[in-house]
């Protein structure tokens, strides 16, 4: 009974925290986000080394398969970790990788506290870096902005547990909630700066989502342009792959990633084709509505290991991932038009979500003017 007082009261301290703590976590994350789009499907993790009130060491996770990023910051330290607070956004990991464990390093830098935001959900850790620690006789504290943390990893959270990646959707509307006209007229809904903020996204990313019909009307490349840090596959959904061979997506299908989803409906012809063109052929069962089953297409792609996907339409491949309840997070740009017309599309189609009570909802983000639009982002709630 004694112990379990002794372990219990252990549990208390970990939670106490202070102003300074807060304040150093958040400059932890500030630098965890400098790895977004190089380190996945890693965490992104970003370390202080904090002693006398002021910070000795500082790193972040900066490449896939480079040191972690209280290593980092342990390595900036030198001999000053020793009797130093260590911040780290992420629990320090504890197996062998393409690293060895984060844990030793910090025990033997010689820091006599360590503070991390979130529990990692990876299984080999999951609670075990932080008793280590403890095991050590490193005071422990956890909690610290976990909430924040949490929403900056949870692609990486969604891979470990789901083993899927985690799907963005984006769309550009009019104030009337149109992205085209009735005859399907779309370019261009928002102006240069907001095409801009979308195409750095695009670089941060693993695939890029469209339907057939985006193809056929848009005819789009989805590149990012410049360059971003990640080189996208652009995938398409299309049940009987018959997305035109002189499409752009198609005739460069050698030179970027190109993959086409597609169900046994696919005439073997067609698959022929697009194979000899450069694409690969993925091809599913065929689900109720013969369209391409969104819960395998994306066991495939976590198979993969791809973390970050973005639906970007049209409406109706938005729309089969919020029937599936499969859209984490939302990126919406709104110009300053009003297209009007009640055959004009809109963001999201397929069957909807029915009651409302089913509907998917979303902590937002404040609102960001790009040039004159305005650009929302959100999470779902239950991601954070």
């Amino acid at each position: 009974m004694a112990a379990e007082v002794t372990l219990a009261a252990a549990r208390m301290r970990e939670r106490i925290v202070s102003d300074s703590d807060v304040e150093y976590m958040k400059r932890a994350l500030l630098l965890a986000e400098k790895g977004r789009g190089r380190v996945e499907p890693n965490p992104m993790v970003g370390s202080v080394v904090v002693k006398d009130g002021r910070i000795v060491g500082e790193g972040y996770h900066e490449i896939y398969g480079g040191p972690h990023g209280e290593i980092n910051a342990i390595d900036k330290a030198g001999d000053l970790a020793k009797g130093a607070t260590l911040y780290v956004t992420l629990e320090p990991c504890c197996h062998h990788g393409k690293r060895p464990p984060c844990t030793e390093r910090v025990i033997a830098s010689g820091v006599r506290r360590v503070v991390y935001a979130m529990t990692d959900p990876f299984p080999l850790v999951a609670g075990k870096g932080g008793e280590q620690l403890r095991q050590a006789g490193i005071e422990v504290s956890t909690g610290v902005l976990e909430e924040d943390a949490a929403a900056l990893n949870a692609p990486f959270v969604k891979l470990v547990t789901k083993r899927r990646p985690f799907v963005h959707a984006k769309w550009a509307m009019s104030l009337d909630g149109k992205i085209g006209t009735a005859n399907g007229e779309s370019k261009w809904i928002t102006g240069e700066v907001a095409r801009q903020h979308s195409h750095q996204f695009r670089g941060l990313l693993d695939a890029i989502i469209v339907g057939s019909r985006t193809v056929r009307a848009d005819d789009p490349m989805l590149t990012a342009r410049p360059a971003g840090n990640r080189t996208a596959a652009r995938v398409i959904l299309d049940s009987t792959a018959s997305v035109p061979l002189e499409s752009k997506l198609v005739q460069t299908a050698r030179d970027l990633p190109t993959v086409v989803a597609c169900t046994s409906a696919a005439p073997l012809a067609h698959l022929k084709n697009l194979e000899l063109a450069g694409c690969q052929c993925w091809v599913f069962p065929a689900s109720q509505n013969e369209r391409v089953p969104i819960d395998l297409l994306l066991d495939e792609m976590g198979k993969r290991n791809w973390t970050n996907v973005l639906v970007e339409g049209g409406g109706e491949a938005i729309g089969a991932f919020l029937d599936e309840g499969e859209i984490d997070a939302v990126r919406i740009y709104l110009g300053r038009m009003v297209i009007g017309g009640k055959d004009s599309p809109v963001p999201s189609g397929g069957f909807g979500r029915i009651p409302l009570a089913d509907s998917l909802r979303f902590k937002l983000s404040d609102p960001v003017l790009l040039g004159g639009d305005i650009f929302i982002s959100g999470y779902r709630n239950d991601t954070q």
